[in-house]
């Protein structure tokens, strides 16, 4: 039996203060080839996985806290217990709102490591407004540098 256990799994911490630990598929004990699963904690006012999109279809499901979440041209704040649909190629970004950390379950698929988690670590994120369409209006701004 295969068993992932987040005691056991330190993770690893982006800029965008998150750290995300693999579950299912990527780094993780499990191995999957048609999807992957993380545990995402969100630090405090502000922590987030900021602007990008990927060629997988995706679901982020909130365990705990209050989220600002940015779909396309679409923003709605999400709470606890709320799943968003995430269509492939489509931009995205979730933002903690709380002064508490905000938890999250990823799922996408098919399996594979996502670009935009390299590119955050190296700073080559797309510039929303530039390489990647703007954010929504009234949206967070994204929380990581990104090259000029």
């Amino acid at each position: 039996m295969l068993i992932s256990d987040l005691n056991q799994i330190p993770g690893r911490v982006y800029p965008a203060r998150r750290r995300t630990q693999n579950l299912a598929g990527g780094a993780a004990p499990i191995q999957t080839k048609n999807f992957c699963m993380g545990y995402v904690t969100l630090k405090p006012d502000g922590g987030q996985v900021p602007w990008h999109n990927q060629e997988q279809e995706e679901v982020y499901f909130l365990v705990s806290g209050r989220a600002e979440m940015c779909l396309g041209r679409e923003i709605r704040e999400l709470s606890e217990g709320q799943a968003v649909y995430i269509p492939p190629g489509e931009f995205h970004q979730i933002t903690n709102v709380s002064n508490q950390p905000a938890i999250m379950i990823y799922v996408y698929g098919p399996a594979g490591d996502v670009a935009h988690w390299r590119q955050e670590l190296d700073g080559t994120l797309p510039r929303q407004g530039r390489e990647a369409p703007p954010l929504p209006t009234g949206a967070q701004p994204q929380c990581v540098e990104t090259e000029p």
